[in-house]
């Protein structure tokens, strides 16, 4: 039996997509980490979401959905990214406030 180095095993030459959808999936369970409902919630709502297309086998509905992940990675970066300026925000007026009615600071 002669195997050739440059193969790939069979599930990946079935589905060329297949590593595009496995990538998706754990960047998203990265980001998820973060989630404000919890990470818990987050990775039970992806699993479910994942599963519930497990039987899609149509290239272009895969890349579709690929695509449609891809979209919410970016949403829940710009929501990651409006949390913390909204932190950075309520912070600064916070001292800004303070410091215009001269409380927490000492006064000569």
């Amino acid at each position: 039996m002669v195997v050739k180095a440059d193969t790939v095993s069979g599930s990946d030459m079935a589905n060329p997509l297949r590593k595009e959808v496995r990538q998706l999936y754990k960047n998203l369970l990265y980001l998820g980490r973060e989630y404000p409902q919890g990470a818990d919630y987050f990775r039970e709502r992806l699993n479910s979401a994942f599963m519930k297309n497990k039987y899609v086998t149509d290239p272009k509905e895969i890349r579709k959905l690929v695509d449609c992940g891809e979209d919410v990675i970016k949403e829940l970066g710009t929501m990651y990214y409006l949390r913390e300026y909204s932190i950075m925000k309520k912070r600064f007026y916070e001292e800004e406030l303070l410091g215009l009615l001269n409380i927490g600071r000492p006064t000569d």
